[in-house]
């Protein structure tokens, strides 16, 4: 879920994104099924789509709440029309996440002062910059299925190896950030960093930060929405991404993590994401959550819903025609070949169908359904898979050439 905001991003790699797809899509992805054969026809070279807004659609529209705070709209009206039948309410407490950047099995950080770690099995802490006060950087490695090593180094020298605990183990600062090392990059976190094993009896580590859910906060707004928007937007936003969580972490995604970095759930950049105007919006609006049965909602978000927002699996996600959402319009033109390498094995394209909409909006709203067929055959796609694997921004188009 999380829906990202790439608004800003002109054009999409259509190309290269379909090549990474067709080696994922089986010959018929799932729900497209072959009808029967199609006459013959001339082969279509290329079809090109045009769209409205960008994303789901469901719940919160980001640029709509936008509209809405320049136009002096505070942030509980703006909430109240994207979840109506919503009440208010409070979250604390922590959450932990998965960060997916740091594809070893290893935790490596900067050494700073007040670094410390804990061996969770005996339930000790030590003071790494008073132990080894000439590190400049600490790692935690697996040793065997039920101990993790603690290794240092120098300026100059190789890794060396401090001591073995028991157990999993996990490096802090106390609200100070740590640097973490990742194949990609180095980004500072809040709360601790864990060397979690993925499951009991494995080498196997996963890095996962446990945090207050406030400081979390800070990591995520900024990467949802440009920190210095209208207030009331990014409260908006604080709100969602608060209570979203809130709900995730009643339903984690692992024994040994609740919620993931990446858009799948929401993006989080950690401390070195965050911005004193998102900070200011987090600040104003602590604790506060959306609750609906007495817990958290789960308030999907998107960029943009193009004038209307999706009807979801809650009663809160509804089809509703939205005055704030700019539309967002976009076109896109995807080739024959890409087509056929989505749907691999039933020869050149020669048509492209939408057969049932939502009917809700210009065009009668969101695609439902597509007949795309081929010389060989025909596909019937959801506009979900569409969008999914030709690239396009959202289920909200209609081809036009």
């Amino acid at each position: 879920m999380s829906p990202r905001l790439r608004m800003l991003v002109a054009g999409m790699a259509i190309g290269f994104g379909l090549a990474v797809i067709a080696a994922l899509v089986p010959a018929l992805p799932a729900g497209a099924t072959v009808a029967e054969e199609p006459q013959r026809a001339k082969r279509v070279a290329s079809v090109t789509f045009e769209g409205r807004g960008y994303g789901h659609g469901k719940g919160l529209s980001q640029y709509g709440a936008k509209v809405a705070a320049e136009k002096g709209v505070g942030y509980r009206e703006i909430l109240g029309f994207y979840y109506p039948g919503t009440s208010w309410g409070r979250a604390l407490g922590k959450v932990s996440v998965l960060i997916s950047a740091d594809t070893s099995d290893d935790v490596l950080v900067d050494a700073r002062p007040g670094l410390s770690v804990t061996g969770l099995g005996a339930g000790r802490t030590w003071d790494l910059s008073k132990a080894r006060p000439a590190a400049v950087r600490w790692r935690l490695v697996a040793a065997g299925a039920t101990r993790t090593r603690v290794d240092f180094k120098k300026r100059t020298g190789a890794w060396r190896t401090w001591r073995t605990v028991a157990g999993d183990a996990q490096f802090a600062a106390g609200n100070r950030p740590v640097t973490l090392r990742t194949p990609s990059g180095a980004v500072a976190y809040r709360g601790v960093l864990r060397s979690a094993s993925a499951q009991p009896g494995t080498r196997k580590r996963d890095t996962v930060n446990i945090v207050t859910l406030h400081n979390y906060l800070k990591g995520v707004v900024p990467q949802e929405v440009p920190a210095l928007w209208k207030a009331d937007a990014v409260r908006a936003q604080a709100v969602a991404a608060r209570t979203y969580a809130a709900f995730e972490r009643r339903r984690p995604l692992a024994r040994h993590y609740q919620i993931c970095d990446t858009t799948s759930c929401q993006v989080y950049g950690g401390a070195s994401a965050e911005h004193p105007a998102s900070n200011a919006a987090i600040n104003a609006t602590r604790g506060e959550v959306l609750l609906h049965g007495g817990t958290p909602a789960f308030t999907q978000f998107s960029s943009s819903n193009g004038g209307w927002t999706m009807g979801g699996q809650f009663p809160y996600l509804q089809d509703r025609e939205d005055r704030w959402d700019p539309v967002n319009p976009w076109r896109a033109t995807v080739s024959a070949a890409d087509f056929e390498r989505v749907w691999p094995g039933l020869g050149p394209l020669q048509s492209v169908e939408v057969t049932a909409r939502n009917g809700h909006g210009t065009w009668g709203g969101r695609v439902s359904r597509m007949r795309i067929v081929f010389r060989d055959g025909a596909v019937t796609p959801t506009g979900d898979q569409v969008r999914s694997y030709l690239g396009l921004r959202s289920t909200w188009f209609r081809p036009v050439g």
